[in-house]
């Protein structure tokens, strides 16, 4: 399988894990047109598991470094596969919740603030668990990004307009806030059914980073049965959509989502794999610099911040700022 060799590469690495998590977002808005949150996230998932098979047989069965994709699988424990299957179920209650704040507040909101608390507490829970870089500059880069997430709520606030505005606003808050706390929590699990210490000689039973975002996503795949059909049942906003309006989807809408879940997954393979090299706690930290990418996208490309006054123009640009600053102490915490 393919391995990171120096940090170098495992930060490029964490900085297009950051570009994936904070861009397929792009794909629900792009879906939300013409599809329910609920009915896009069935693609998000369906990709998520078909783009992980394909890294294994490719990426993670290449070169002769390591255990290759399909003997990683084989010789796999039942508590590594269960400890990644928990961080997959975790993953997808956060990420349902994530979905259904973007659709109600947006992703310069719903990011900024669900990713951002996630980042924070997951440093924090990663670190503990598996301390590695310069605390100090790490936890100050961390302490920027928290004040990035308070100017970000600030500027949201101050463009809500109109009562049923205001109460969607509220509404997707609080749930990015649940997925954020929700989302710090599966990283952790994830690496505990991994020998992060040596790629090339994994330890026996181990999962490696190609075998264990495939058991990953079959833990969401699984999970969503329950957990996604609750949500179209009852839906958080809108009337209850049932699975015979899955099946009338066209093509490309299908595609979309699926492209969404390939993306993240893209992402997420990364993010592990360069785990090897930067240490858990700062390659997850990097990757979720995603609300910095997902609010880019967000205030420019889908204009929901338009016709905002000049403090709130004041307070992006400083929720920008701050995002680099804290992402550049991270990677510095590393070296």
């Amino acid at each position: 399988m393919y391995i990171v060799g120096n940090y170098f590469t495992a930060v490029v690495f964490c900085m297009i894990t950051m570009l994936c998590w904070g861009s397929w977002g792009n794909t629900q808005k792009l879906a939300s047109r013409s599809w329910r949150y609920e009915l896009f996230y069935w693609d998000y998932v369906i990709g998520m598991v078909l783009f992980a098979l394909l890294l294994g047989l490719t990426m993670g069965s290449a070169g002769d470094a390591g255990r290759p994709f399909l003997a990683d699988l084989g010789q796999a424990a039942g508590a590594s596969v269960g400890w990644v299957v928990l961080g997959g179920v975790i993953f997808n209650a956060s990420n349902i919740l994530l979905s259904a704040s973007v659709s109600l507040a947006g992703m310069a909101v719903a990011f900024p603030l669900g990713v951002g608390i996630a980042l924070v507490l997951g440093v924090i829970i990663n670190y503990v668990g598996a301390p590695s870089g310069n605390p100090l500059v790490l936890f100050l880069g961390v302490a920027f990004i928290v004040l990035a997430i308070v100017c970000n709520g600030i500027a949201s606030g101050c463009v809500q307009h109109g009562e049923e505005s205001r109460r969607n606003n509220r509404k997707g808050l609080l749930l990015a806030v649940v997925a954020g706390v929700l989302m710090s929590l599966f990283y952790r699990f994830v690496v505990m059914g991994m020998d992060i210490a040596d790629f090339h000689h994994p330890a026996a039973g181990m999962l490696t980073p190609y075998s264990a975002v495939f058991v990953f996503s079959l833990g969401v795949l699984v999970s969503n049965l329950l957990f996604n059909t609750l949500v179209m049942r009852w839906p958080f906003v809108g009337a209850p959509v049932g699975y015979g309006t899955y099946f009338k989807g066209s093509l490309p809408t299908h595609l979309v989502g699926m492209l969404g879940g390939a993306v993240w997954c893209l992402g997420t393979a990364f993010s592990y794999i360069a785990s090897g090299e930067a240490g858990p706690a700062i390659s997850y930290a990097l990757g979720q610099g995603a609300p910095m990418v997902a609010a880019v996208w967000g205030v420019f490309i889908w204009k929901e911040f338009k016709g905002a006054t000049p403090l709130v123009n004041r307070l992006l640009a400083l929720m920008f700022l701050l995002f680099i600053g804290g992402l550049g102490l991270i990677i510095v915490a590393g070296n």
